[in-house]
């Protein structure tokens, strides 16, 4: 394989794009073939996993910015099922943990000796992983030809290395000694992404492929094919809440914001929000490009009927809202991430889902497509009857979605420990208290690990945008005593005890 993937990256042909060499293809098993069998066949699972990704960048999704267009990941929304309410992690490290481990943050481990990949590999599958690693520097290398039968990796670990997101990346290949990764990164993943699948054409064994991107992560680089596409595009709308104060808000939240107020107007390293957004949606282009390019080589392959695809992202990314350009805070406009998952032959198709999904859920539901029963123990739900009926009523599951953001901690008895200590700064980073949170589909719940601070909840159908917290209105004083107690007994049975140890909140 590694001879076949290496000549099938010598050619170069135009605009940039990469040329899968012929001897790289084989004709071992004929389209017709493989497109009558893929509804009875294990499936081909291509997961791209993007970086810092709102919702807001895919044109297909309810409330997307004016200037998001995204043709080929729309194309999949036409083909899949449109997830509105995915909130897969709070930060890169924490949401790969959770995608390499199917654990929410608390049950991870410091560093996870078995990712369930592996499980996939020992039982049938070809894996590979192609990106953005960003759990432990020097732990990617080692689970090649164990969690991975190919494996190209930016091993992600340093501040410094924030610098080489788009450009001058080192990776490693199928474990060896890092090499320089010449050209556009989202474009050079996409080539890499391009070659594997080539190279699974005719195989006997499905395959699951973890493409990350590193895109759109700041400094959000467009490809210079891209600089200028929105400048005459209509203004991106300003979060009315951009400056404070926030009513109702907990304390850090009342008058924080990462903007400069010039005359009333949102501005940060003196340029406007609008340009900002305007440039991170530039970056977003060579995702939706690489999409379209991995959907047309499914396809001339003979792997597009029986390939699963899912698009989704570490979490979303705030741009004002709340006051925020960040991620990791509790609210939709910061975590609520892109998820669609296509496969018209097994899948509904052109649909949206709101039943609230989070990122141990994927992985639970992706054993669950596969028919792999895992090895480790699963945080998530299993949302597969969704992805056939995504009006399904609430009789899926009886479990409400649980979401949580826990700073650097990995364990649930560090973070009991922190609690006990009263060492908050253990549990805060930049102005953000570690949380809890629950969703029940209607109602949003968070809860801080902090002192003498309220909680937050919020109607998510008459209030999408989260302004009114309803947990300091008394009116609603016994519904947030019930949610409180619904998410302390939620965590609990998934391990958290350090929930029963968490200060009361404040009450208003």
């Amino acid at each position: 394989m590694r001879a076949l993937i290496a000549r099938s990256l010598l050619v170069r042909g135009p605009v940039g794009l990469w040329l899968v060499a012929a001897a790289a293809v084989s004709p071992a098993c004929p389209r017709a073939h493989a497109a009558a069998a893929a509804e009875t066949e294990r499936p081909n699972i291509l997961y791209v996993f993007t970086d810092d990704q709102s919702f807001r960048t895919i044109s297909s999704y309810p409330g997307a910015d004016p200037c998001a267009a995204t043709p080929h990941i729309d194309r999949l929304a036409r083909r899949g099922v449109l997830f509105t309410r995915a909130f897969t992690g709070a930060k890169c490290g924490p949401s790969r943990a959770t995608a390499l481990t199917g654990r929410l943050q608390f049950n991870v481990g410091f560093r996870c000796d078995r990712y369930w990949p592996q499980d996939f590999r020992e039982q049938g599958y070809t894996t590979a992983i192609i990106g953005k690693w960003h759990w432990g520097k020097g732990v990617a290398m080692h689970r090649h030809g164990v969690a991975w039968d190919w494996s190209v990796i930016w091993d992600h670990g340093q501040p410094a290395e924030h610098d080489t997101y788009y450009w001058g990346q080192a990776v490693n290949i199928n474990g060896a000694a890092a090499v320089k990764l010449d050209g556009y990164s989202t474009d050079r993943y996409t080539d890499y992404a391009e070659a594997f699948i080539t190279t699974q054409q005719g195989s006997a064994k499905p395959w699951y492929l973890w493409l990350c991107y590193g895109a759109v992560h700041g400094p959000y680089t467009p490809a210079a094919r891209h600089l200028g596409t929105y400048a005459a595009a209509a203004e991106t709308p300003i979060p009315v809440d951009v400056f404070g104060p926030r009513p109702g808000k907990p304390r850090h939240m009342n008058l924080f914001t990462r903007w400069d107020d010039e005359a009333g107007e949102p501005f940060s390293k003196g340029r406007s929000l609008d340009s900002w957004v305007k440039q991170y949606h530039e970056a977003v282009r060579a995702i939706d490009e690489g999409v379209g390019r991995l959907c047309r080589t499914l396809e001339q392959t003979g792997q597009l009927r029986n390939t699963v695809i899912v698009f989704t992202s570490d979490q979303g990314f705030a741009w004002g809202q709340h006051g925020l350009r960040d991620k990791r805070y509790p609210y939709v406009a910061a975590v609520c991430s892109p998820l669609i998952v296509s496969n018209p032959a097994r899948f509904a198709s052109g649909k949206h889902c709101g039943h609230p999904v989070n990122g141990a859920d994927i992985v639970r539901t992706l054993h669950s497509v596969a028919a792999v029963e895992p090895k480790v123990p699963l945080d998530g739900r299993d949302f597969s009857p969704l992805l056939k009926e995504p009006g399904h009523d609430d009789s899926w599951t009886d479990e409400p979605m649980l979401q949580t953001y826990t700073c650097g901690r990995y364990d649930a008895g560090t973070i009991a420990e922190a609690i006990r200590e009263r060492a908050w700064e253990r549990l805060t980073f930049d102005n953000s208290p570690a949380w809890i949170m629950l969703h029940d589909g209607r109602h949003k719940y968070t809860r801080y690990l902090a002192e003498d601070c309220i909680e937050e909840l919020y109607d998510s159908v008459s209030d999408p945008d989260e302004l009114v917290n309803l947990a300091v209105d008394r009116r609603w004083r016994q519904q947030l005593l019930d949610l409180r107690q619904q998410t302390a007994r939620a965590f609990r049975v998934r391990g958290a005890a350090f929930v029963d140890a968490i200060p009361e909140p404040r009450m208003p």
